[in-house]
């Protein structure tokens, strides 16, 4: 389908993403939060080792950069995953496939906790970073197909009885973005409380946690049917073919360099202990989810979901700027403000990606997110490099570049990328095979 239009605006033509009057981020089935909570756990083990970074790198022996492919083995091997989590979800349905990827978080987060060397660390979060991708590129889709459940239509998933809106996928996105943000807000504090006793509990918490996901799932969320039409391998990488999918994702990975940018590198640049670290990152992560889920669909109403984009985007090149010139307070200031701007491009790339193409949403959010995570492997292990190479300042400069050009791309690109979802939605919700029903 080719984009028309040249505005994203809400509550115009049905030009913007999932632009669906109103609809309750509350009144959701309870397939939808069991997989939404269990989610909650899987992005706090994104943020758990912020504030015991520098405690992990005494622990172990290692350097900050050795600490830093913490980060870059989990979301390589995340990204990698990206191109399998449909072909796998599509043949044994996506109850299991969450199920499988919970399993080997549980796994592999216990035996992060028993690491002797940093390269026994990172191997095992190559290990989670596996299990992450199974289960969140899947819980996505099921959050989304159980709010619009497959025969259902466009008017019934959006009303319950007696005439009230309930489900829609703009309300289950944002009700997974705000589990991206309480994730994020959680786990740094849950890595400082654990943490400031041993490195290693946070690892064995987390555990604990995802088990408990893993018996919320298996009660709560039943078999949804699978799609007529076994996914492939290479579905992801041809889902890209489409101009507004493949902007997306490109403006997503520039945008990711500075994100991860300020979650991995940012810690050493604080210097803190590991509560104060985890305080820091508890109010970023609350300014991202409440920007996330409060604060971005206003903006998107008034502005378009386009301007508010770009403009957060330029917004963050300016903080992070800032966050390196600036002194310790100023670098504090700006990483808590930071979590603004996350918030808003987490909620407008996450819409893009599932609006924006014909793809069914398993096989474009694999194919975004195959091209956006290696964006959150590259800045962990660069940024602390770039700092040997220079000084503390530059990692800064070359993330605010990076948010710049993501900014670029939806300026240039703002044709491809505006879209009138209502058009799309009918057959995303045929082909989607992510329909869940509660128990």
């Amino acid at each position: 389908m080719s984009a028309h239009g040249t505005s994203g605006h809400r509550g115009g033509a049905g030009d913007d993403p999932f632009d669906e009057g109103g609809t309750s981020v509350l009144r959701q089935p309870m397939a939808v939060w069991a997989t939404a909570g269990a989610s909650v756990v899987a992005f706090m083990g994104i943020g758990l080792v912020d504030p015991i970074l520098p405690s992990i790198a005494k622990g172990l022996h290692a350097s900050n950069s050795q600490v830093s492919l913490l980060f870059t083995s989990y979301f390589l091997i995340t990204a990698v995953a990206m191109l399998v989590t449909g072909f796998v979800s599509s043949r044994i349905g996506g109850r299991k496939t969450l199920l499988a990827g919970l399993a080997l978080v549980v796994v592999f987060a216990a035996l992060s906790g028993t690491s002797s060397s940093v390269g026994e660390l990172v191997g095992f979060r190559a290990g989670w970073g596996l299990g992450n991708a199974l289960f969140v590129s899947t819980s996505l889709a099921v959050i989304v197909g159980a709010a619009n459940p497959i025969g259902a239509s466009r008017s019934d998933s959006a009303r319950g009885g007696g005439g009230r809106r309930v489900g829609g996928s703009a309300a289950a996105i944002l009700l997974y973005e705000s589990a991206l943000g309480l994730g994020m807000a959680c786990g740094p504090l849950l890595g400082a409380v654990l943490g400031d006793m041993k490195w290693r509990y946070p690892f064995f918490g987390t555990a604990v946690l995802m088990a408990v996901g893993f018996l919320a799932i298996t009660v709560f969320l039943k078999e949804q049917p699978r799609p007529a039409r076994k996914t492939s391998v290479l579905d992801p990488i041809k889902a890209l073919g489409h101009g507004g999918l493949a902007s997306a994702a490109v403006s997503a990975f520039f945008y990711n360099y500075a994100f991860f940018t300020v979650l991995a590198f940012t810690p050493f640049v604080l210097d803190m202990s590991p509560y104060k670290s985890g305080g820091v990152f508890f109010a970023w992560g609350v300014l991202l989810a409440v920007f996330s889920v409060l604060v971005a669909p206003r903006l998107q109403e008034r502005f378009g979901s386009l301007k508010v984009l770009g403009g957060s985007l330029v917004l963050l090149a300016v903080d992070l700027l800032v966050l390196g010139y600036g002194n310790h307070v100023t670098a504090v200031v700006c990483t808590i403000l930071s979590g603004a701007f996350i918030g808003l491009n987490n909620t407008v790339f996450t819409e893009l990606a599932l609006g924006v193409s014909d793809a069914p949403r398993p096989v474009a959010s694999a194919g975004y997110n195959f091209v956006r995570w290696f964006a959150a492997a590259a800045a962990p292990f660069l940024a602390p490099k770039i700092e040997e190479w220079t000084d503390i300042h530059i990692p800064f400069v070359v993330a605010a570049l990076a948010a710049l050009v993501g900014a670029g791309i939806v300026a240039v690109r703002r044709r491809a990328l505006t879209i009138r979802a209502h058009e799309l939605e009918p057959q995303h919700a045929t082909e989607d095979g992510v329909s869940a029903f509660a128990s």
